[in-house]
């Protein structure tokens, strides 16, 4: 089989994109979906994203990790499917979409997309770090030295030691100023560092805010792939308007054979 594919970055997070409107890709073949991904066989990539009718929204979006497997919310993997359909004619500046975590909203301006994520109610306090779920689960950790940070060894100490076969992404962050925060995260389903995370950002930016590190309402990221901006309100014990922004860009189309 033919098909055409399409290929977006979000912050150096990237994805291989198909409109499956038509259900023509072999969703349950996981052997496919990691030789996409594949960096040196395939067409490279951190994930995988289908794009999908839904009954009363305006698409569904379904995630794949890197490893092949069906994956939890991909923030930065939303800000690109919202390009996409924007590409594809689905949608025009503002959107509603369905997700594994459930429904998302998202506006864009150009190349920036600003896609609303779930609400948060509950953080972990874990041995030097917090956790907690962003519509996937984060480990949050306060290091010193960051750039010279050993990511990967480190991320795979933990994602394995700490939270064991089902495992968690592992953000390393470091404060630059009262509202900038550099972070690192090491990604589960990747096993390896990744560019950038959104999911990983959004959790940053909260648990920052938990720990009295952030006065206001929002916080710049600097991920190793761009620059992400997390705003949020909280009452009630809750995180919510929690929206994660930045660009979303499509880098080629081509065509793979199976």
């Amino acid at each position: 089989m033919t098909a055409t594919f399409f290929k977006y970055q979000g912050t150096g997070n990237d994805f291989v994109l198909f409109d499956n409107r038509t259900l023509f890709f072999p969703k349950e073949n996981h052997e496919l979906v990691a030789f996409l991904c594949n960096r040196r066989f395939g067409i490279g990539a951190d994930g995988l994203i289908l794009l999908e009718n839904d009954d009363s929204l305006d698409f569904r979006m379904v995630y794949y990790n890197a490893d092949g497997k069906e994956g939890s919310m991909c923030g930065n993997g939303g800000r690109c499917v919202v390009a996409f359909a924007q590409f594809l004619g689905i949608i025009d500046e503002k959107t509603d979409f369905i997700a594994v975590d459930g429904p998302h909203n998202a506006t864009v301006n150009g190349t920036t997309v600003s896609l609303k994520m779930q609400d948060v109610k509950e953080l972990k306090t874990k041995p030097n770090a917090l956790y907690l779920n962003t519509g996937s689960p984060h480990h949050v950790q306060v290091v010193t030295n960051l750039e010279k940070f050993n990511v990967a060894k480190e991320g795979s100490k933990i994602r394995y030691g700490i939270y064991g076969a089902n495992g968690s992404n592992i953000n390393f962050v470091e404060q630059e100023s009262k509202d900038t925060f550099k972070v690192r995260t090491y990604e589960r389903g990747v096993e390896d560092e990744t560019l950038s995370c959104g999911t990983g950002v959004t959790a940053v930016t909260l648990a920052m805010h938990h720990l009295g590190k952030i006065n206001g309402n929002y916080a710049n990221i600097k991920a190793m792939g761009g620059n992400l901006k997390v705003e949020f309100d909280y009452s009630d014990n809750t995180y919510n308007n929690v929206h994660l922004i930045g660009e979303a860009k499509q880098v080629f189309k081509g065509e793979i054979s199976w």
